[in-house]
């Protein structure tokens, strides 16, 4: 199984000693593992997704930030890139799970957390 979470990240960079650089803003993208479904971490998208965009901007930045080691000005969530084994696992851990996400269906938490943010590939 194969998934990650796709993101458009708008960094800086404010180089230290007199030194400048040229441009000082890059727009990039940056791949977050997506955890097998049922495993640590699986309810990544529901903690910080939100109808396909990023529930908390400012959170998520600092994250990315961190992350990177490097001030960021913006994070903007792509999409989750899967393969259609970890997508349908996906579904089975979400229908096994609906009491998590406070809702009646698979379909609905999907589109609730992801949007129509979702690329799968056979």
């Amino acid at each position: 199984m194969d998934a990650q979470y796709a993101f458009a990240v708008r960094f800086r960079l404010d180089p230290d000693y007199e030194v400048r650089v040229e441009p000082q803003v890059f727009e990039t993208r940056m791949e977050r593992v997506a955890a097998e479904p049922g495993e640590p971490g699986w309810l990544f998208f529901r903690d910080n997704l939100w109808r396909g965009e990023i529930g908390d901007r400012d959170h998520f930045r600092e994250l990315t930030a961190d992350a990177l080691g490097v001030p960021v000005d913006s994070v903007e969530y792509r999409a989750l890139e899967t393969d259609r084994e970890y997508y349908d696992a996906l579904k089975e851990e979400v229908a096994a799970h609906l009491d998590l996400f406070k809702a009646d269906s698979t379909a609905e938490v999907l589109n609730k957390y992801l949007g129509s943010s979702v690329e799968v590939t056979d």
